[in-house]
C-alpha cells in the first residue's frame, strides 16, 4: 500500500492547529477590518521576534543535512519586516518593539529546537514561511485596502517574496524537501507534533494580541 508523501502527513496532522489559528478572534478581527493600523502594527512587530530567532538560527544551521536545503536566501524577512516596522512606527521603533509573553515563548522554542534539534527547527520553519509565502498574501491585500498601506510597499513587505517568481513552483520544491526529509518514520512523527505545537504558540500571540485589542460595543 502506497503511504503518502510527508508533506501531505504534516499537513493533514496540523490542519485542525491551522484551523484554530486561523479562525482566532484577533486574526478575524484584524482582517474584518474592525482594528486600526494600531493592531496591524503590533502583529506585525511580534511577527519580527518571531523571525528573528528563525534566522538567527539560520547560520548555524546551514551545513546541516536535515534544516540546511530548508534556509533559502529567498525566503528571509527580518530585512522587510524591519522595513514594515520603521514605516508602520517610525524610526526609533527598536526602542519600542518588545516581545508579548507569548512571542517570548514561542521564541524561546525556537531557539532551544534550533540549537539541538534540527528536524524541529524544520517544523517552525514551514509553519511560519509557507504560512506568510500562501495565506499572507491574503493579509497583505487586505492591510493594502484597510489601512491605505502602497501595493507591495514598505508596510506589507513581509509577504513580498521579490526572490520568488513563481510561488505554487516553489512550493512544490520546499514540499519535496519535506518528502525527501533524512529522518526516520518516528523522527517524522515527532515533527508532525512539532509543527502543531508551533500552531499552537502562533495561536497564543494571537490570544495575547487580543487582549490588548478589546473590541468594544
Amino acid at each position: 500500500m502506497a503511504t503518502s508523501p510527508f508533506s501531505a502527513v504534516i499537513r493533514a496532522a496540523s490542519q485542525d492547529r491551522h484551523t484554530e489559528a486561523e479562525n482566532a478572534p484577533f486574526i478575524g478581527n484584524l482582517l474584518g477590518g474592525r482594528f486600526g493600523v494600531d493592531a496591524y502594527a503590533r502583529y506585525t512587530e511580534q511577527l519580527f521576534f518571531v523571525y528573528r530567532a528563525l534566522e538567527e538560527a539560520a547560520g548555524r544551521l546551514a551545513q546541516d543535512p536535515v534544516a540546511g536545503p530548508f534556509l533559502q536566501p529567498e525566503l528571509m524577512r527580518v530585512a522587510a519586516l524591519e522595513r514594515d516596522l520603521r514605516h508602520l512606527l517610525g524610526d526609533e521603533w527598536r526602542e519600542r518593539a518588545a516581545p508579548l509573553p507569548a512571542t517570548r515563548r514561542y521564541v524561546e522554542r525556537i531557539a532551544e529546537v534550533a540549537a539541538t534539534w534540527p528536524a524541529g527547527y524544520v517544523a517552525h520553519h514551514y509553519t511560519r514561511y509557507l504560512g506568510d509565502l500562501s495565506g499572507g498574501q491574503v493579509i497583505r491585500g487586505i492591510a493594502e485596502r484597510t489601512w491605505g498601506l502602497e501595493h507591495k510597499g514598505d508596510g506589507v513587505r513581509l509577504y513580498v517574496f521579490d526572490g520568488i517568481d513563481n510561488p505554487a513552483a516553489f512550493k512544490r520544491r520546499y514540499r519535496a524537501l519535506l518528502d525527501s526529509l533524512p529522518v526516520d518514520e518516528l523522527e517524522k512523527q515527532r515533527v508532525v507534533e512539532e509543527c502543531r505545537h508551533a500552531f499552537a504558540l502562533n495561536s497564543a500571540v494571537f490570544a495575547d494580541l487580543d487582549a490588548l485589542f478589546p473590541l468594544t460595543a
